[in-house]
This record gives C-alpha cells, sequence and structure tokens, in this order.
C-alpha cells in the first residue's frame, strides 16, 4: 500500500480571526508537524520537514524576523550555464567549486520567514524524513497559509518533544 503524505488540515473559521487575536507558532520536531495558532485555538496544521541532523533545526522560542515571497537560498542550489541549464545540482556554495562557464543559482525557498540568522520557514520539497540543512520546510500551499497569516514578530516555539496542545508562549 502506498501512503499519500499529511498535507495538513486548515480550520477556516478560526483562521478568518474575526477578533484580532495574536498569532502564534509551535514546531514539534519528533512529530514534523508546524502548528499556527489564533490565540489559543489552532487555524493550521502543516507538516513539516526539518534538519537532518540532530541540532540543525534550533530548539527554543524565537520570533519571525523578516518576511520575503521570493527567497534564494545563499549557501545551496546549482552551477547552471548562460542559458540557465543546470550543470550541476545541489551543490554547496562554500565547498564546491563552479565547472567553467557557470554560475551559482540559489535554491528557491518560497515564503521564507527566518527566525534567526540561519535558519526560517520556507516552502520546500517533503521526502518524508527529515532532510534539511535546519530550515523548516512545508508543503507550498502550507507555506504560503503560514507566511499571509503570520505578521512579522510572531513568537515561535520549537520543541524536540511531541505537542497535541498549545506551547505556552510568552
Amino acid at each position: 500500500m502506498i501512503q499519500t503524505q499529511d498535507q495538513g488540515k486548515i480550520f477556516p473559521k478560526i483562521l478568518a480571526n474575526p477578533n484580532h487575536e495574536p498569532i502564534s507558532i509551535c514546531v514539534s520536531l519528533a512529530q514534523q508537524k508546524a502548528f499556527l495558532y489564533v490565540g489559543n485555538e489552532l487555524g493550521i496544521k502543516s507538516p513539516i520537514f526539518s534538519g537532518k541532523r540532530p541540532g540543525w533545526t534550533p530548539v527554543g522560542s524565537f520570533a519571525i524576523l523578516a518576511k520575503e515571497p521570493k527567497h534564494a537560498s545563499t549557501i545551496y542550489g546549482n552551477f547552471v550555464d548562460s542559458s540557465g541549464r543546470i550543470v550541476r545540482e545541489g551543490i554547496c556554495s562554500r565547498t564546491d567549486s563552479a565547472p567553467s562557464g557557470t554560475h551559482y543559482e540559489g535554491a528557491p525557498m518560497a515564503h521564507f520567514m527566518p527566525i534567526n540568522n540561519k535558519v526560517g520557514f520556507h516552502a520546500g520539497y517533503l521526502p518524508g524524513y527529515p532532510a534539511s540543512h535546519g530550515c523548516i520546510r512545508m508543503p507550498a500551499s502550507m507555506a504560503q497559509l503560514f507566511y499571509e497569516n503570520t505578521p512579522l514578530k510572531t513568537p515561535v516555539v520549537i520543541t524536540p518533544r511531541k505537542t497535541s496542545v498549545k506551547v505556552i508562549i510568552s
């Protein structure tokens, strides 16, 4: 039997936020899920994929520092030729050398919302296991919803544990 990937859950009536409740985000690394809360009620539950090694996705309390709709990685991407054709993919700009006649093109990270100077939320490939270099990857549709409903300075808690209720954000 082929298992389909969890696409998450949206609660439109809560997400409408008619009372202008504060927004907060909780990420459970154990569950590989992100939860967007409107006040104390769950507005969105999304699958995520975090850092492939323990510690690559930081745990603790953070805030959304910026919002970039069309961010590109400054470290991971491809070497492309002058016509835009990929010559070498999946490279690290810090360690890999560009083949002659190519230039670096950063991996797209749509709906990027950084929580520190290295890690943030963004749309990306979800292979079924933690596989990022630390960022919190989400399905494109969920990344867009989180992006649209999250103001700057929104509190974010990342926990290594499973969670079934909102982690208190102070």
